[in-house]
C-alpha cells in the first residue's frame, strides 16, 4: 500500500467538513467559542466626543498663547457631563471619558494649567482638537466588528460587549469521542500488572480536543478483543459524537483489532498509513457525517498526529475560518542530515541564535515513545520528504506547540 502524503491526508480529513449547529450563548460563556455569524455594533463608540485626558475643556481660540485667562464655569466627569453650553472665554474642569460640553473644541491637560479661584491660567497655547476622542472613532452603529468564523477570547470579547451584545451566535462545541485500546493499559493512579503500563495518550488527546474548541467524550479503554472494541466504538456512535478518535491498535499485528472493528461498524477508510514520521500508521475514515481518526499508540506519534490532523478537524467542526496548523520560518540551531521519503516532525525548542533571532534546536532523541522529550518541546521542526542535509542557520519551517 502506497503511503499517503501529509498534505493530501490533511485535505482529505478537512474535505467537506460542515461546522456544528448554531446556538446562542451568553457573552460570559462565549470564551473559546467560534462565531456563527457576523457581529455588528448596536451603538456608536464612543457615542459622543469625549475627553481623552484629565484637564480643562475650552475653545482653542481663547488661548492662542501661554498666560491666557478663562473663567471656570463648571465640571464634567464620566457619567456626569456638563450640559450647558460653554461660552467664549470660559472653561470647564473635565475628566477622562466625560462628554465634551457644547461650545468647546479642545482639552488642555491639567499639568499645563493652574487654577486661581474661579480663574484658569494656561501655561501653554491651546490647540483645537487636542486630547479629544471623536464620536465613533472606535466603531459606529452598524459596523461589523467581528466576522463569522472568528474564535472569541480575551482579545475580542471586550469588543463584543462594547458593541452592546449580551449574547452571541456560536457553533456548538464538537463532541469528540476518544477511545484507547490495549490489554497493556491501566488508568493513572492504579497499580499496573507486570506486563502493563499506565495509559497516557487519552489525557493528552483530551486536552488537545478541549484546547481546539471541542468537548472530549471519554469512551474508556477497550481490551484487545474484537467484540469489546466494536462495542466501545458503537457506544461512541450511539452517543451522537461528531468525530471519533482511537488510540493504538492501528497496526497489523495479531492483537490489533481497531481497523477491522471500525470497518465492521460501518467506517469507510480514505487512507491508512502516511508518509510521515512519527505517525505512519494513521487511519482516517468516515461513517456518514462522523469522521474517524485512528491514531498510533506511541505517545509522541499520537500527539503529532493529533496536532496535525485532529486539532484542525476540531477547529473546522467548530466553524473556525482557518483551521489548519500555522507554520512559521526560523533558523536552524544545529545541522540535520538529509531526509528520506517521509516527512519528519522533529520535536525541538526555540532558542536565541547568535544574532538574537529565534532558532529551532532539535531535541537529542526523537523516539516516538518518549513523553519527556515532547514535554520539553515547544515546536515541531518540519523536514519535507527528501530534504537535503541542512546546516546550522538554514531556514526551516516549524509548527508551534501550545
Amino acid at each position: 500500500m502506497a503511503l499517503t502524503p501529509v498534505e493530501i491526508a490533511l485535505a482529505s480529513v478537512l474535505d467537506g467538513v460542515r461546522p456544528t449547529v448554531v446556538e446562542t450563548v451568553a457573552i460570559e460563556s462565549a470564551n473559546g467559542r467560534v462565531l456563527a455569524a457576523d457581529i455588528a455594533a448596536k451603538r456608536t463608540q464612543p457615542p459622543f466626543d469625549a475627553a481623552a485626558m484629565d484637564g480643562w475643556a475650552l475653545t482653542a481660540a481663547d488661548a492662542p498663547e501661554a498666560g491666557a485667562r478663562l473663567a471656570i464655569v463648571g465640571e464634567a466627569a464620566a457619567g456626569a457631563g456638563y450640559h450647558r453650553p460653554v461660552g467664549r472665554g470660559e472653561a470647564v474642569r473635565i475628566f477622562t471619558g466625560a462628554p465634551m460640553p457644547a461650545g468647546v473644541d479642545t482639552v488642555v491637560m491639567q499639568e499645563h494649567a493652574r487654577r486661581e479661584g474661579d480663574t484658569l491660567i494656561l501655561d501653554e497655547a491651546a490647540k483645537a482638537g487636542r486630547h479629544v476622542r471623536r464620536a465613533g472613532v472606535d466603531f459606529r452603529e452598524g459596523d461589523v466588528g467581528l466576522a463569522a468564523g472568528t474564535r472569541l477570547g480575551y482579545t475580542n470579547l471586550g469588543l463584543v460587549a462594547a458593541m452592546n451584545h449580551a449574547t452571541v451566535p456560536v457553533h456548538r462545541r464538537p463532541r469528540i469521542g476518544f477511545l484507547a485500546t490495549g490489554d497493556e493499559l491501566v488508568r493513572p493512579g492504579t497499580v499496573p500488572g507486570p506486563d502493563q503500563i499506565v495509559a497516557s495518550n487519552g489525557y493528552a488527546i483530551a486536552a488537545l480536543i478541549r484546547a481546539s474548541g471541542g468537548k472530549a467524550i471519554d469512551l474508556g479503554i477497550a481490551p484487545d478483543r474484537l467484540d469489546a472494541t466494536r462495542a466501545a466504538i458503537r457506544a461512541g456512535f450511539d452517543d451522537g459524537i461528531d468525530a471519533l478518535v482511537t488510540m493504538g491498535g492501528a497496526s497489523v499485528g495479531d492483537h490489533d483489532f481497531v481497523h477491522r472493528a471500525l470497518e465492521e461498524e460501518g467506517v469507510s477508510f480514505a487512507f491508512w498509513k502516511l508518509a510521515m514520521r512519527p505517525g505512519k500508521p494513521l487511519m482516517f475514515g468516515r461513517r456518514g457525517e462522523v469522521r474517524v481518526l485512528g491514531l498510533p499508540g506511541n505517545p509522541a506519534a499520537s500527539l503529532v498526529c493529533g496536532i496535525l490532523y485532529l486539532a484542525p478537524l476540531v477547529r473546522a467542526l467548530s466553524g473556525l475560518a482557518d483551521p489548519e496548523p500555522r507554520r512559521e520560518t526560523v533558523g536552524l540551531a544545529a545541522p540535520l542530515p538529509a531526509n528520506d521519503q517521509r516527512q519528519d516532525y522533529l520535536r525541538g525548542r526555540i532558542v536565541p541564535g547568535p544574532d538574537g533571532r529565534p532558532q529551532a534546536a532539535p531535541l537529542d532523541s526523537q523516539d516516538s515513545s518518549l513523553l519527556t522529550r515532547f514535554s520539553a518541546a515547544d515546536v515541531l521542526i518540519v523536514r519535507p520528504p527528501h530534504a537535503p542535509a541542512a546546516a546550522a542557520g538554514d531556514a526551516v519551517e516549524v509548527v508551534r506547540l501550545g
